[in-house]
């Protein structure tokens, strides 16, 4: 997949099918329009092309710096790549391009530097100022620009309709399940091991304090979670706590993980955590004792979870 950061560069794409959007987690419905997508560019002898947009358009538009997404940048083109997607165009998200109406970015971007073949948009998509371009506004200047215009259908899971927005909630309310299954992957991060504070290693608990690669990265609800954890090539089994430790009265959340297994010092390497389920939320104990026990629980928890897993496998 070649990626492109200039508008300007299309010279070398041939019948190119577009779609436009901002593709946060790419999760089935994400793909669903994908698959279309490059469907369409076999039949048209053509390239699938997927612009994008960088920073969040609510980063921008909101002024929210805390907003936080589903995939780093780095994710989002793995994933796109493995999708099978020709070419990746990210374009700077501004106030000045939020301002953009949506005929004008059709004419500017679409047709006069991509010179669009064909357009592949979900069910509900809009974009350009206030959000006024969707699918109905489209077909008129599609016709107007010899440009073919197909829609997607909702995937749904459960009757549930696949979104960004409901994913975000499920990881913020423990629902890591749902989350999953309306991705169609399992919700991970990726980040460097640092230096904690060393009270695992009191209670034959040794972690890996984990600090993410990207701060915008959204970190799912506080509590306990059976995890993968991915280091040199290798996978072990995790029990992972996020949360503010408020045995050790803590005050600062940290991302920790005792892996299986595992007696190696990795201080300072880099780590892929991979969530599969919440065991349990984040509680306060009145003495570690009591903590090294719940610790214990929670061990055999995490270890029937994978036992299951692999019966489940097919």
């Amino acid at each position: 997949m070649k990626i492109h950061t200039d508008s300007g560069d299309f010279k070398n794409i041939t019948n190119p099918v577009v779609t436009v959007g901002t593709f946060d987690g790419i999760h089935r419905g994400h793909l669903s329009v994908i698959s279309r997508l490059t469907e369409i560019a076999t039949v048209l002898n053509g390239e699938s092309v997927v612009i994008t947009f960088s920073p969040h358009p609510r980063q921008v538009l909101l002024g929210d710096n805390s907003y936080k997404v589903l995939c780093t940048f780095s994710e989002k083109k793995d994933l796109l790549g493995k999708a099978g997607v020709d070419h990746l165009v990210v374009l700077p998200f501004t106030v000045e391009f939020a301002a953009l109406s949506f005929g004008d970015f059709v004419r500017q971007v679409l047709v006069d530097k991509l010179h669009a073949k064909a357009m592949v948009i979900g069910y509900d998509h809009h974009f350009g100022n206030k959000r006024e371009g969707n699918f109905d506004k489209l077909k008129p200047l599609a016709a107007k620009y010899g440009v073919e215009l197909y829609q997607v259908l909702p995937e749904e899971v459960e009757k549930t309709a696949v979104s960004s927005t409901n994913i975000r909630k499920a990881l913020l309310s423990v629902k890591m399940k749902e989350a999953n299954a309306w991705l169609g992957y399992e919700y991970s991060l990726e980040g460097k091991v640092i230096t904690g504070n060393m009270i695992g290693r009191k209670l034959d608990y040794h972690t890996a304090n984990i600090q993410p690669d990207d701060d915008a990265k959204l970190i799912p609800a506080r509590g306990v979670y059976a995890v993968t954890i991915v280091h040199e090539g290798f996978e072990y089994r995790g029990m992972l706590n996020i949360g503010i430790r408020p045995t050790i009265n803590d005050k600062e959340e940290t991302i920790e993980v005792h892996i299986l297994d595992f007696n190696k010092e990795i201080y300072g390497h880099d780590l892929k955590v991979v969530f599969h389920e919440y065991v349990r939320e984040e509680k306060r104990f009145d003495h570690l004792e009591a903590l090294k026990a719940q610790l214990d629980d929670d061990k055999i928890a995490v270890i029937k979870i994978f036992e299951e897993r692999r019966v489940l496998k097919p």
